[in-house]
């Protein structure tokens, strides 16, 4: 028999569908289905590796988490990654794919439908549910033809609709009927009912409005969502700063960690760990401020050389010295690990036109851009504590040290496999740069790193605390979403299924 369905669509991005999608995986695979999450086409550049080396979207990984299944391709077909204002990568069935531009829109329909219906196909003979998401809106009338991810897909898979908006950014009830409105008489039969997401106050102040928009729609109200202010899971999408500047409690030990506000930033999950730390305060930097910082984090970018511009433009290369010359440290991730060597070559004009690029100059170290993705898990060991580490790379480029440098890792891709080194040090330790995404999860490798920032400030170390797993994050999330969401209907919603036609 083939797998039941239930999608969340959105009055538009951000609203809270990827979190509710894995909240309602782990919900249903507590009643004893086999649950699988699935998006047809994620527009992100917070990628993630999955055990056979394929990448697909964050938000797929862990909603893999949440059906406790290892996460595979089929979780997410088409991912596409922006390279710049109108340009992207595409990654197809988890590998790549070419690239694309803003006009190009209507050929992912044309090239990767065949292959968004085979994976779903796979999946609905293998699990008794599947929980789709949508992207953006299903009310972007002008994108409508070229749909693979909303309405089309859930027409495709016979998929009840439920539609999700936020009302922290105002204006939900005109969302709600907005989007019901631009929907075709045969969309519109799709949507069972809707959720209001990320409500403040006395929920009594929102019945009268919600009466009118289930009168004007003709669709239930199936649950306020009160904000949840402590929620940690991975975001979707490119980072919003409003998110990312975190006031610690009052205490006079808190670092100052500056992130740059890069080009096309990638992968900014990397920091979620930081962030929560109670010593640690990260603060945007987007130009040379005055501050004092006791590190520079620069954050993986899908462009490294329009990155490069950007830092010498805002004169973030200035800043860097600086926090170095007063004794903090600078830190380069994947494609800031790229930034902060000697040259960036790119002899294909993979990411630019140029072929050669002077980087910063803080690590000995040269990058050359290939045709050849390296996407892959990693598990290995810091060599100046000892710490574990593991984590995912996803790059273009290879990364060559010189002889001004030591490696950082000791890595793994597999169990049984050849140790490699990866990574370089300054001989002083105060720089370094990694391929690794998510070493900062690392309580042990995070902790060392943050206590020797510490020492430099006389201050004494902190233990590491006791970490909030993935697992039991979602298990806390999906019990959230159960004391506000009426379950029943959304039961009857997904036996009722929908109609063939």
């Amino acid at each position: 028999m083939p797998a039941r369905t239930l999608m969340v669509q959105g009055t538009g991005s951000d609203v809270g569908k990827s979190v509710l999608v894995a909240a309602l995986c782990r919900l249903f695979l507590g009643r004893g289905l086999r649950v699988a999450p699935f998006k047809a086409q994620n527009m992100s550049n917070n990628s993630f590796v999955t055990p056979d080396g394929r990448e697909i979207g964050r938000a797929q990984a862990v909603q893999a988490a949440a059906c406790r299944l290892s996460p595979r391709s089929d979780f997410n077909p088409v991912l596409i990654k922006p390279s710049a204002e109108c340009t992207a990568q595409l990654i197809v069935n988890g590998k790549v794919a070419g690239s694309l531009v803003a006009s190009d829109f209507g050929r992912v329909r044309r090239e990767c439908w065949g292959q968004v219906q085979e994976a779903y196909g796979r999946l609905a003979a293998e699990f008794d549910l599947i929980i789709l998401e949508g992207a953006g809106s299903p009310a972007e009338v002008n994108l409508r033809e070229h749909d693979i991810v909303n309405m089309r897909m859930a027409r495709y898979a016979r998929a009840p609709v439920i539609l999700v908006g936020d009302i922290d950014r105002g204006g939900v009830l005109a969302a709600v009927v907005g989007t019901m409105a631009l929907l075709s008489v045969e969309e519109a039969e799709l949507v069972k009912g809707f959720v209001i997401n990320k409500f403040r106050g006395d929920a009594g102040l929102l019945t009268a409005g919600l009466k009118v928009v289930e009168t004007r729609t003709g669709l239930p109200c199936l649950g306020v969502l009160p904000y949840c202010r402590d929620l940690c899971l991975p975001e979707e999408d490119a980072v919003t700063w409003k998110s990312v500047s975190r006031r610690s409690a009052e205490r006079p030990d808190v670092l100052m960690i500056g992130v740059v506000d890069i080009p096309c930033i990638s992968n900014f999950t990397d920091l979620d760990r930081l962030r929560a730390e109670g010593d640690v305060e990260l603060v945007r930097i987007s130009g040379s401020e005055e501050l004092l910082l006791d590190a520079l984090i620069l954050p993986g970018t899908k462009n490294t050389p329009q990155a490069l511009r950007y830092l010498q433009d805002c004169r973030i290369d200035r800043l860097a010295r600086r926090i170095l010359a007063e004794g903090g440290k600078v830190v380069g991730l994947c494609g800031g690990y790229q930034l902060l060597g000697k040259r960036i070559l790119d002899p294909y004009q993979i990411e630019s036109t140029h072929k050669e690029l002077m980087g910063l100059g803080l690590l000995d170290v040269e990058t050359t851009f290939g045709p050849e993705k390296v996407t892959v898990q990693v598990t290995g060991i810091h060599r100046a504590s000892g710490s574990p580490i593991e984590g995912y790379e996803v790059h273009m480029g290879r990364t060559v040290r010189g002889k001004g440098v030591e490696p950082l890792f000791d890595i793994q891709t597999f169990a049984g496999a050849d140790v490699q080194t990866e990574g370089a040090v300054s001989d002083n330790g105060r720089v370094m740069g990694t391929y690794v995404h998510g070493v900062f999860d690392s309580s042990a490798f995070r902790r060392c790193f943050l206590n020797r920032l510490r020492s430099a400030r006389g201050w004494s170390p902190v233990e590491p605390e006791a970490e909030t797993s993935l697992d039991r994050e979602l298990d806390r999330w999906a019990a959230y979403v159960e004391r506000h969401l009426n379950f029943s209907a959304l039961e009857r919603i997904i036996g009722g299924g929908v109609r063939p036609g």
